[in-house]
């Protein structure tokens, strides 16, 4: 077994300066994109994640993980975290949410059933999101 291809990081942000795609960064290196992805992650060339937990707490089953009501709390979540969120996302996302709130419903997650509305508690997980959003948006 061979040593592993190090990816030299001043040479990594010198070309990703350049605008080099981390495909041609994978074959320049000789490693794969993953390995260029997981070198600028380390060399401090990549955003950070988006955290989405907070307002997405459940563990998604793939058919739910693009559906409406997910679509609507990450972008919530992206715009408290101070992530761009284009103006139609978030409007669309504030409407909802406020509908719910409004209505004294919240949202409730289950892997077979996917989301549903529910009567809203006191600690409603929705109005949660929505004021968090609400705060960055100011």
């Amino acid at each position: 077994m061979g040593r592993r291809p190090q990816v030299d990081h001043e040479e990594l942000a010198r070309l990703s300066a350049r605008g080099w795609s981390n495909a041609d960064l994978a074959a320049h290196f000789g490693v794969t994109e993953s390995g260029i992805l997981q070198a600028k992650r380390s060399a401090g060339l990549s955003k950070p994640m988006t955290d989405h937990s907070a307002a997405l707490p459940w563990k998604l089953a793939r058919p739910h993980s693009q559906s409406g009501p997910a679509t609507n709390l990450r972008n919530l979540s992206a715009a408290a975290q101070g992530r761009p969120v284009s103006p139609e996302k978030i409007n669309t996302a504030l409407r909802w949410a406020r509908r719910l709130v409004d209505n004294g419903l919240d949202i409730a997650y289950d892997p077979d059933q996917g989301f549903h509305e529910i009567e809203a508690s006191e600690a409603s997980h929705i109005a949660r999101v929505l004021r968090s959003a609400q705060e960055k948006l100011g």
